[in-house]
């Protein structure tokens, strides 16, 4: 077995990656940022997987939309959609899943503690996204206050992100069961 195991952690990185692309296509058409599960998806990784493996699906994920392969919401790929409106909160999930792995352990794997390093994690997220939506429009369009993006970018999102997070949490309670039984041994926030 243990040398399937690099193998198995590999597919495992590729099929989250997989999973975050089509996570990506599940949304609900809102201006500027559609709703989509995209977030789901990079907190179930991370919470399966680790954080090394799991900044490895993201990363692997950010990588194919980057060279244009169409993984990204409404089905579009490319180093224009990084570089546009909503790609500080495409490259914000990496910085996400940093903050999020490091809080992870030391949540001893309790609900509550998890939550909150998500929630903490979403927030990085949001920061990053916002600030860049914020530089982008302020130099293509029309200056966006502080207010104004923040109304725009993150609190139609508070609520279905926090409900996405109880699913990946308790979704991923399931998965990591069952890949420390059949697949490999794996202790939250270890790679």
């Amino acid at each position: 077995m243990k040398k399937r195991t690099p193998l198995i952690k590999i597919t495992m990185v590729a099929l989250f990656a997989a999973l975050t692309a089509i996570c990506s296509w599940i949304q609900i058409p809102f201006v500027p940022i559609p709703f989509t599960m995209q977030t789901f998806a990079v907190f179930l990784s991370l919470y399966v997987l680790g954080i090394e493996k799991g900044f490895l699906s993201v990363l692997v994920y950010l990588l194919l939309g980057a060279a244009g392969l169409p993984v990204f919401s409404r089905f579009q790929g490319g180093i224009g959609v990084l570089i546009g409106a909503t790609g500080g909160y495409l490259i914000g999930f990496l910085l996400s899943v940093l903050v999020t792995g490091a809080l992870l352990r030391l949540s001893r794997d309790k609900i509550v503690p998890v939550f909150l390093s998500m929630l903490a994690g979403l927030l990085i997220c949001y920061v990053f996204g916002t600030g860049w939506f914020m530089i982008f429009c302020n130099t293509r369009f029309e200056s966006q206050s502080l207010s104004k993006a923040v109304q725009a970018t993150v609190l139609p999102f508070i609520i279905p992100d926090a409900v996405k997070i109880v699913i990946a949490i308790l979704v991923g309670r399931k998965i990591r069961r069952a890949s420390d039984k059949y697949l490999f041994n794996n202790n939250i926030g270890e790679d």
